[in-house]
């Protein structure tokens, strides 16, 4: 009887040392800690504005590439890992599977910038997925077979962003103050040849809403991994390259219709020394 229960005892001590092994396998921690910082932020509101104190005020649109070596970590990783994602695949959780971001459309020639359609996130989704139907012969029949071809929109394919900014002078608080209003993610456009044939505007995103979806997710920092930034900080403190395409003018035009090529390039760079040197002049005692 002693030997019995000395056996089942056994028994009983290696089933919970197995149960508490299989345990430990499943809440493993991939690090030395536990990220929490980046996860439990809230957005820092801004600095509230009386329209008697705005001295001076322009809106520029601007174009970031995200193939330009400063904005990689916009773009980076195509795929989601564990604790990072790139800046579509987070918009596209908010607006498709936690309804917390509201997508905009564009309007049907793209020129429609002021948020007055809401798209439902069927609409979004339906955006991002595309089915296509072609027509092939059948070796054995000698008839015509239908096929479809699903293609999705990835992040791979997302490698420009337009954002629509506000630039204010608060003499109240003496300061320029840059607020980006809007953000616009552009898709590449294939043709039948597998060439890509420029970008297409998807939908656009009002960015005050925005912040709170991206304030709780991490940018990789290529000097110290444990002062990563949120993707928030990263448009409040400016860290991306970007190029002027529009300025507020009489015509309401871009810039790429009355310049080209280079000109363009140039005229941009022209704007944003005007805006700096605006801005330097305002303290030039």
């Amino acid at each position: 009887m002693r030997t019995f229960k000395s056996i089942l005892f056994g028994a009983l001590l290696c089933a919970g040392i197995g149960m508490a092994q299989t345990s430990q396998a499943q809440t493993v921690l991939d690090g030395a800690y536990i990220k929490e910082h980046t996860k439990t932020q809230r957005v820092v509101p801004y600095p509230y504005i009386r329209e008697a104190d705005v001295m001076w005020y322009r809106r520029v649109w601007r174009e970031i590439d995200l193939r330009e070596k400063i904005n990689l970590p916009l773009y980076y990783p195509t795929e989601p890992i564990n604790d990072r994602k790139s800046l579509f695949d987070v918009i596209k959780q908010g607006v498709l599977e936690d309804g917390s971001i509201t997508a905009y459309d564009v309007g049907p020639v793209g020129l429609d910038d002021e948020f007055t359609k809401p798209l439902l996130p069927s609409e979004v989704k339906a955006m991002l997925s595309k089915t296509d139907t072609t027509m092939t012969d059948n070796i054995y029949t000698g008839e015509l077979d239908t096929v479809y071809t699903t293609s999705e929109v990835t992040s791979e394919k997302v490698r420009k962003y337009l954002i629509k900014e506000d630039w204010i002078f608060d003499r109240q608080r003496s300061v320029m103050d840059i607020r980006i209003i809007g953000l616009c993610p552009l898709r590449e456009n294939i043709g039948e040849d597998g060439e890509m044939r420029g970008y297409s505007k998807m939908f656009w995103l009002y960015f005050p809403e925005l912040r709170y979806v991206l304030v709780n997710w991490d940018v990789f920092n290529r000097e110290n991994d444990a002062e990563r930034r949120s993707f928030d900080h990263v448009f409040w403190a400016r860290q991306f390259n970007s190029t002027i395409t529009k300025v507020g003018n009489v015509y309401d035009r871009n810039i790429a219709q009355y310049k080209t090529g280079i000109d363009a390039l140039l005229e941009g760079e022209a704007i944003k020394e005007d805006l700096f040197n605006f801005e330097h002049d305002l303290w030039n005692f």
